[in-house]
């Protein structure tokens, strides 16, 4: 759907031709921003629908009740079943955050959200065989779990927005939502307006550095740099794929080419893990909740963490 709005716009009312670069670049910034917003306004009102009835206070007393490791396996679970990318993860990523949870319980489904879902493993292991497939999903739950682990050895929480902060500490009272249907649709309303009205900017900026990478960077070059197989290729294939914008499924077409022309496997998996859980657009987002130090050390473990994925996943294969 929104290939073809960005082919009517791009290349059948502009005119601009799909192979050059412009209107590659262009037909990419069309693309992601429908879809970014589409989902991004999707997920924060179906979000708002249930947080209405799920007070903070109802989460907090749930997960204090649950051993830590509980906590964690259950947020790292629920990310590896939902299809979101991550984007469209930033907002239960909030909820979780306002609410309480430990940032290292919640960093650990914000990592595996995007990573894993099962849309994504049925038509990688179409490709890659269920072998490597499950050991894809196995080498993004580790990541998720010592990810998670890592950003709470680092006590995250002194890095928090203040407001959230009050929040969370109970400073700030949150209001009573009116539980009927139109009040739960007014409150997802109002969800809508505030956060996308704090996010668009940044979003169109993510968006449309991601645009120009795409247009503007050749295949061939990726190709070139990316492939032997050298100690390198990993970490450089997770800074190529940060400024890049997609989620799990979508970017197993690139990595089926990537295989195609002889990249190897762990830069291949390195490079969809980068785009997946590291993307510009979701950094510009989850500024909106934590400071520059959080997500600075976010960024960092998790380049560290795919970077060693890869490199096993190299010599394994």
């Amino acid at each position: 759907m929104f290939d073809a709005l960005a082919s009517l716009l791009v290349h059948d009312a502009l005119g601009l031709d799909p192979a050059t670069r412009t209107g590659a670049a262009l037909h990419f910034f069309v693309m992601d921003t429908a879809k970014i917003f589409f989902m991004l306004v999707a997920v924060i009102y179906a979000m708002g629908l249930f947080r209405a009835l799920l007070t903070p206070e109802k989460v907090r007393r749930y997960v204090r009740g649950l051993p830590a490791w509980q906590a964690r396996g259950a947020a790292i679970g629920l990310g590896a079943v939902t299809p979101f990318c991550s984007c469209s993860s930033v907002p239960l990523f909030i909820g979780f955050v306002e609410a309480g949870i430990p940032l290292g319980v919640t960093f650990g489904f914000l990592i595996a959200s995007p990573m894993i879902n099962e849309v994504a493993v049925v038509i990688l292991a179409g490709i890659l065989g269920w072998k490597l497939t499950l050991l894809y999903v196995a080498a993004g739950l580790a990541v998720a779990w010592c990810g998670g682990l890592a950003m709470e050895r680092f006590k995250p929480e002194r890095w928090v927005e203040d407001y959230v902060w009050k929040i969370r500490m109970g400073e700030t009272a949150l209001p009573e939502h009116d539980a009927s249907w139109a009040g739960r649709h007014r409150f997802a309303l109002n969800e809508v307006k505030e956060i996308v009205g704090r996010l668009w900017k940044w979003v169109f900026l993510g968006i449309g550095v991601g645009a120009l990478f795409h247009g503007y960077v050749p295949e061939a070059w990726v190709s070139d740099h990316l492939a032997g197989g050298d100690w390198y290729t990993v970490p450089l294939a997770v800074l190529v794929g940060i400024p890049l914008y997609s989620n799990a499924t979508g970017v197993i077409p690139v990595a089926e080419a990537m295989l195609g022309k002889g990249v190897a496997m762990g830069t291949t998996l390195a490079f969809m893990m980068s785009i997946a859980a590291l993307s510009l657009p979701e950094m510009l987002i989850l500024r909106k909740v934590i400071r520059w130090p959080a997500l600075a050390l976010f960024v960092t473990v998790l380049a560290v963490a795919i970077t060693l994925v890869g490199w096993g996943f190299n010599v394994i294969s």
